[in-house]
């Protein structure tokens, strides 16, 4: 069984060789382990004091792409270079390469398709309190869109089966944490958690500079994955919100005009009222047609998952 530990980094001089020193190269049931270094574009000395570390396998961006396609091409070649499980972690030595380990043992004995390594969120005395409520909110949000029992949905120390990463098709160049879990919980894979130690950040997010751009994306990227998942639910809430607000305006409309026999002066709210129900039923029509894409797109992940295979 061969194990490739993927890790997204940009300008991380300072930090990406302890990581690689710390994973560990001997685990049991574990035939051999490789590190494999996705350079997203750096302009300091990751790659030289990767390589210097121990990395197997470098492959690099000619410019800053983003964590979510560094991720991407860090699942991709992995792939490709024969992996069973693979695991990501983050350049920046929050995580502890040590508990590797235990992150796969739910994989090893068949017990789970995706491990999540939990950084306990409420005992963690180092993180700034807006990261921390942000990191709530998300996890939140992501166990309502999923129904998975998500105790830390952001963390980027995570493993997972072949299985899991053939299925997975990630389309945010952002993040990937939302995306994944989502691919998972519909795709029926089995997610386990685990918990995990999480250290204080020397210095500033390289991979997330800014809180309130990454809130931004991975909102997105949880709205756009929902609706390609589940679109005629979208459409319908959307179309059928559209529909109570006409009727809100027809009411009083109805109601003059079973009093008196006339519609006016409430002409313009008649015709407002007929707009909005009629936006309403095309948009729920544009529903059952965005339901139909997702069954040929659904059969076009299969075809991808077989020739990936």
């Amino acid at each position: 069984m061969k194990i490739i530990i993927t890790i997204p980094a940009y300008n991380e001089e300072e930090t990406i060789g302890k990581v690689i020193n710390e994973i560990p190269r001997r685990i049991d049931g574990i035939d051999r382990i490789e590190v494999l270094v996705i350079n997203d574009g750096s302009i300091d000395n990751t790659v030289e004091v990767a390589r210097k570390a121990g990395a197997d396998k470098i492959i690099s961006h000619k410019k800053n792409l983003g964590l979510g396609i560094s991720f991407r091409d860090g699942l991709e070649e992995a792939l490709k270079m024969g992996a069973d499980i693979i695991v990501n972690i983050d350049a920046d030595f929050q995580y502890n390469a040590k508990e590797i380990p235990e992150l796969i043992e739910p994989i090893i004995n068949g017990k789970a398709d995706m491990v999540l390594g939990d950084r306990q969120i409420n005992t963690l005395d180092h993180m700034p309190i807006g990261k921390k409520l942000g990191n709530k909110l998300a996890t939140w949000v992501t166990r309502q869109v999923t129904g998975l029992p998500i105790r830390d949905a952001q963390t980027g120390f995570r493993a997972f089966s072949r299985e899991a990463a053939l299925r997975m098709n990630l389309t945010g160049n952002y993040t990937y944490v939302q995306e994944t879990l989502i691919q998972a919980a519909n795709k029926n894979l089995t997610v386990e958690q685990i918990p995990i130690e999480f250290r204080r950040r020397e210095g500033e997010s390289r991979l997330i500079s800014s809180l309130l751009g990454y809130a931004k994306s991975a909102g997105n990227t949880i709205i756009r994955s929902y609706r390609d998942y589940h679109p005629f639910r979208v459409f319908t809430a959307i179309g059928g919100a559209i529909i109570l607000i006409g009727l809100i305006f027809g009411f009083r409309v109805l109601i003059h005009y079973f009093a008196t026999g006339m519609v006016t002066p409430y002409l313009p709210s008649a015709v407002l009222a007929t707009v909005l129900i009629v936006v309403g039923l095309q948009v729920i029509v544009l529903g059952l047609l965005a339901d139909t894409l997702k069954t040929q797109r659904m059969l076009e992940e299969e075809i991808l998952y077989r020739l990936k295979k």
